[in-house]
């Protein structure tokens, strides 16, 4: 009987690989958004030489592919305007229903913990935001906290529709990223891929060799120190957490992170491989907006974190299709969690809406250095994004000059057609300029759009 029994569940498992069931990667499911107007890939595993078919109802057309030898199949196809719910039928032989799909805007939400934030977390009127969350047309995909030591090819997570309870323990900033967006793109859906970890630098978002084979990124990594949070190891995250949805069609990626690479010098060397190597393995040069981390008081060191904020505003220099968002002016310098969750996901939508919808022409950045003039014992600083450039009290002490010996003293500043003019007594042959340049300084220079200047040193 025994011996029977074994036969029976040898011959089961003999079957079931004979005939290996049609799967796909958990980020295709039932409730997704797929990027609209594009060819978008879908994959996903079969028997070697399973005929695949898959239909979408948006326009009953059949897609044919046949498995290879390693078990796995792709497939490219279009993807219309806006609008749903759709289906998807996927056949080799057994038959998968991907049900209410809608086709929309796909945003990648990723960073440490001030993206992860969400409602539960205790935000500036969350209760009330929580309530009124209900909305079919924005979809979230949650990535659980995982590690891999190698690139993984799938992850656990489903979609689900916005509703009270599914916006509570999302990313805030995306939530609200999408309602703005959907404001001025009237009802395109938006769905949002949330991949994020409290506690954890830059390095374990990018592939390990981008670190190991960039002696500057190498000789940083090694500074950090283990912590309790979450890995250190650069690629750890990036494996488990990225990895297995590359090739998922987006249209951008928001960043809020840097608070675990405080200290470091070389920042945006960091995040600027990050970027790269992104866009490199989804072929695709999407736009990459972040969030400049908020002045706050970090240990000892006076400038760790504004030195970090520096090297956010180089990044735009140095990485096209980037933009960036400022927090200085609604944060809170001894939280390292400011609560006011709905402004910076405001302001991302607002840069996208300008940048990459093109449907909004408002001034959507906070005034940024552009360069210095000297003029004997004057130096006249001007920025891009500079309409309507005012100090918040009238005067500004907030910038320093300093002469060959680089030792900075404090500037009389002065606004005259946009440009700020700066005079020092003890600084007769100024020729280096720094604004704002302390931990917890927060920018008293705005312009017309009521957003705050960011940080800067001079060279």
């Amino acid at each position: 009987m025994k011996n029977n029994i074994f036969k029976f569940v040898f011959f089961l498992l003999i079957s079931s690989t004979m005939m290996a069931n049609v799967t796909l990667p958990n980020i295709f499911g039932d409730n997704m958004v797929l990027q609209r107007n594009s060819e978008v890939k879908i994959w996903g595993w079969a028997n070697p030489k399973e005929e695949i078919k898959l239909v979408s109802s948006w326009n009953n057309q059949e897609y044919k592919v046949v498995a290879n030898n390693q078990a796995q199949w792709e497939l490219h196809i279009k993807t219309p305007e806006a609008g749903g719910p759709f289906t998807i039928s996927i056949k080799g032989y057994n038959e998968v229903i991907l049900k209410n799909i809608l086709i929309g805007e796909v945003w990648v939400c990723a960073g440490q913990s001030n993206m992860e934030m969400s409602a539960s977390w205790g935000i500036d009127n969350g209760e009330e935001e929580t309530k009124n969350a209900t909305n079919s047309n924005i979809r979230f995909f949650t990535v659980p906290k995982l590690t891999a030591t190698t690139p993984q090819n799938n992850l656990s997570g489903n979609w689900v529709e916005s509703t009270p309870e599914t916006m509570k323990y999302f990313s805030a900033i995306g939530y609200f990223f999408a309602k703005r967006l959907r404001e001025d793109l009237k009802n395109v859906p938006i769905g949002l891929i949330s991949s994020n970890w409290g506690g954890t630098p830059a390095e374990i978002w990018m592939p390990e060799e981008v670190v190991q084979n960039d002696t500057v990124l190498l000789e940083n990594a090694k500074k950090l120190n283990e912590q309790e949070y979450g890995p250190r190891q650069p690629g750890r995250a990036y494996n488990a957490m990225i990895y297995p949805i590359v090739g998922f069609k987006i249209a951008g990626t928001l960043w809020y992170q840097g608070e675990s690479n405080v200290g470091s010098l070389v920042y945006d060397k960091t995040l600027s491989a990050l970027i790269t190597s992104w866009r490199k393995v989804w072929n695709d040069e999407f736009p990459f907006y972040f969030v400049q981390i908020a002045p706050y008081k970090t240990g000892s060191n006076n400038f760790s974190n504004v030195t970090v904020r520096n090297s956010q505003r180089k990044i735009l220099k140095e990485v096209p299709k980037t933009g960036m968002v400022l927090t200085s002016d609604i944060s809170d310098t001894i939280d390292i969690h400011p609560k006011n969750k709905k402004s910076v996901g405001i302001r991302l939508a607002n840069l996208a809406l300008t940048e990459t919808y093109r449907v909004n022409s408002n001034l959507v950045n906070g005034p940024l250095f552009k360069e210095i003039k000297i003029d004997k014992n004057k130096v006249l600083v001007s920025f891009d994004y500079a309409e309507g450039l005012y100090f918040k009290n009238k005067i500004s002490n907030q910038f320093e000059v300093a002469g060959a010996d680089a030792i900075f003293y404090p500037a009389e500043a002065s606004i005259k057609n946009n440009e700020v003019i700066l005079v020092s007594k003890k600084v007769s042959n100024p020729v280096k300029v720094r604004f704002a340049w302390g931990n917890t300084i927060q920018s008293d220079l705005f312009n017309k759009a009521n957003l705050p200047a960011s940080c800067f040193i001079t060279e």
